[in-house]
């Protein structure tokens, strides 16, 4: 297995993972390679947590202008994770 800092990348917040926090999910950006179970494992050791569920979505690069030079924004891939009842990742606590 890979080293959990290695599989998780960072944190993904926006108003939406914001919203999901209230139903105890947390959104992250993950390696392209790792699957759902590297992802459950790397989450539990980093936050000392328990994970019930795993989501995993990979997001396609969309096209982007700046003036009149056109590009891609990077593809990545994002897991939704679902904590058990009564679990909270402290660093996302405003």
């Amino acid at each position: 297995m890979k080293d959990a800092r290695d599989i998780i990348k960072r944190p993904i917040i926006t108003e939406k993972s914001y919203d999901l926090m209230n139903d105890n999910k947390y959104t992250f950006e993950v390696d392209k390679k790792a699957n759902k179970i590297e992802i459950k494992k790397a989450i539990e050791v980093l936050f000392s947590v328990k994970v019930n569920k795993v989501n995993v979505i990979n997001v396609r690069p969309k096209k982007r202008r700046v003036g009149r030079y056109e590009g891609f924004t990077p593809s990545m891939k994002k897991a939704i994770i679902t904590l058990a009842d009564g679990q909270t990742i402290d660093r996302f606590e405003v």
